[in-house]
Order: C-alpha cells, then structure tokens, then sequence
C-alpha cells in the first residue's frame, strides 16, 4: 500500500539505533539509516509531534536457534547516536523484547498523548521494527514503515520484511515523502 496519509496526531518510533545494535553488520549502511532517522525525529518535533526513541537492554527468555547473548550489558551499549539529537520531551523506552510494546509504557505514553499512528524507522527490520508493527497493527494504531530508515543484518529479511510484511500492517514510504505528508498536515 502506498503512503496516503499522516494522522493529526502521529508520533515517530525509532528502534533500536543505538550503538550496541547498530555495531553489527548491516544490509544498508548504518549511517544512512541513522540520517534518515534524525531527519524524520528533527521533522516530527519541528511540526510539535511525539517522538519515541526505543532501546534494547537485553533479549526476551525463552530457547532460539539464534542465540545473540547479550552477557552482561557494556557501558555505551543503549546509548543513542548523537545525530537523534534526543531532546528532553522526547519520549525514552527500554526494551527486553524484540516489539517495543512488550511490558514498557509505549501504548499507555502514546494513547495519553492522543496519537493514532505511529511512523516506524530503525533496526532490525525483520526483528525490532516488525515486532514493533504487527503489536502496533494488532493495537488499533495506523502504521507506517519508512523504508529507507531502516535495515537489517540480513538483506534477504530486511527485503521480505518490506515486500512480503509490512504491506499487510500498513503503509510504506520513503523518508522525503513522509515529511512531505507532514508540510501538508494542518497541525
């Protein structure tokens, strides 16, 4: 589906860019993905709109055949990149789970502050940002998916991810046209 709208009230979620994540290899350059992601944060408090920047601090229980062992945490590892320019009214949310919604404050923060919809960027795409969606879709919120602030370790995910996924929990579209959308929105 192609990107049509912006709710009044929208809020930015970006997963996971935080220097730990973001340390292993990528199917799209990290910093690419990172400035895109601080153009849509810069956008979205420009036009007076939430921005929810997510950070993983460990992994959900449970067996997998993938094993990523987080161990113990290093120092640095949950800290944001600079270019986010995190800023005081922004919004912070710590995550033991792929989704962002699992057991943290984000539904009960975004529907306090009215929000609809959310627009997605970040990393991983098939894990943090999909996990992210389907609950966000499940929950009633609009979605959607900037495309080109995002990427994954692996292409061939990060691809079905975009293709085959996220047109059944919303919208996709590329960074320029979101913030396009929201130059138009009466705010």
């Amino acid at each position: 589906m192609a990107l049509t709208k912006l709710d009044p009230k929208t809020a930015l979620v970006v997963i996971d860019l935080q220097k730990g994540i973001v340390a292993y290899p990528t199917a799209r350059p990290i910093g690419e993905i990172v400035e895109q992601a601080s153009a849509l944060a810069d956008a979205f408090r420009s036009h007076g709109l939430p921005v929810v920047l997510v950070v993983a601090a460990g992994r959900a229980p449970g067996r997998t055949e993938q094993v990523r062992n987080f161990g113990e945490i290093p120092p640095g590892f949950t800290d944001l990149f600079p270019e986010l320019n995190q800023q005081p009214q922004d919004h912070t949310v710590t995550k033991r789970t792929p989704g962002a919604f699992t057991n943290t404050d984000l539904e009960t923060h975004l529907k306090k502050l009215g929000v609809t919809q959310i627009v997605l960027a970040g990393v991983a795409t098939s894990n943090g940002v999909e996990a992210t969606a389907r609950h966000a879709y499940e929950l009633g919120f609009n979605v959607t998916l900037a495309v080109d602030a995002m990427t994954d370790t692996n292409a061939d995910a990060h691809t079905n991810s975009i293709t085959r996924i996220f047109p059944k929990l919303g919208e996709t579209g590329a960074t320029q046209e979101i913030i396009d959308l929201l130059k138009k929105r009466n705010v």
